[in-house]
């Protein structure tokens, strides 16, 4: 689904992401954990086409970031850390100006509203402005909003930050639902609890090199995957 070949991103003379190779096959939830600072955020950014990266290779489901990043981004969604959401809108004609974008049916956008502003409650604030939203509740329409389209692949950078115990509950039921339909996942995190019990497979970067990656097994092994990070870290690059 997500091919990630020697791609480098720098900043200056800091090389913000180091020759970083990955696979992420359909069906699989896979996490990306890292310090701050350590490339995460740059290559999410670098696989949705929102930086230009120095060199390397991105597809998506075959086709190339560089070459077709209009077929790529109608493939897949992004969440970043802080929404950035068109606060003069109420929460309903956001929806249904994502829905516009990628050619969503009156009939689909209907009942995917429906189905997760049910889940999520926020059914009775859609009316309102997304200025007079929470941060949980922008947080909770932007996931909506990535799910309008049906996409094969989810990028989230850090998601669970703001979320309730329940809307965190209900995004993990949401990521396997779309893995196991054949779609991808792949987010940062740094509660590596969740990552842990919630991943099929894992990366850890560091400095913006890939340091470990696999199975949660392979990675971990018999220790846990904070105790595995920690060390890790503690390493020199």
């Amino acid at each position: 689904m997500l091919n990630i070949e020697h791609l480098t991103k720098t900043y200056g003379d800091k090389k913000a992401v180091d020759d970083l190779s990955l696979h992420i096959a359909s069906g699989e939830i896979y996490g990306f954990i890292g310090h701050n600072g350590a490339g995460k955020t740059t290559t999410l950014k670098s696989i949705a086409g929102i930086l230009q990266f120095d060199s390397g290779e991105i597809t998506i489901g075959g086709v190339s970031v560089r070459r077709d990043p209009v077929a790529c981004k109608k493939q897949m969604a992004y969440i970043p850390d802080n929404p950035d959401l068109y606060e003069f809108m109420t929460g309903a004609k956001y929806l249904n100006f994502i829905a516009d974008i990628f050619g969503v049916s009156a009939e689909d956008r209907k009942a995917r509203i429906h189905k997760y502003a049910g889940m999520f409650e926020l059914t009775d604030d859609l009316a309102q402005p997304i200025a007079a939203y929470s941060h949980g509740m922008k947080q909770k329409l932007a996931i909506i909003s990535a799910w309008m389209h049906d996409p094969k692949l989810i990028l989230m950078d850090e998601p669970f930050v703001g979320l309730d115990p329940k809307a965190a509950h209900l995004l993990k039921e949401m990521m396997r639902e779309l893995c196991d339909a054949g779609g991808a996942i792949f987010f940062s995190t740094h509660v590596l609890e969740v990552a842990e019990k919630l991943c099929d497979k894992v990366a850890i970067i560091k400095g913006g090199k890939l340091i470990r990656s696999g199975t949660m097994e392979e990675v971990k092994g018999d220790d846990s995957l904070e105790e595995v990070f920690l060390e890790l870290e503690g390493e020199s690059c």
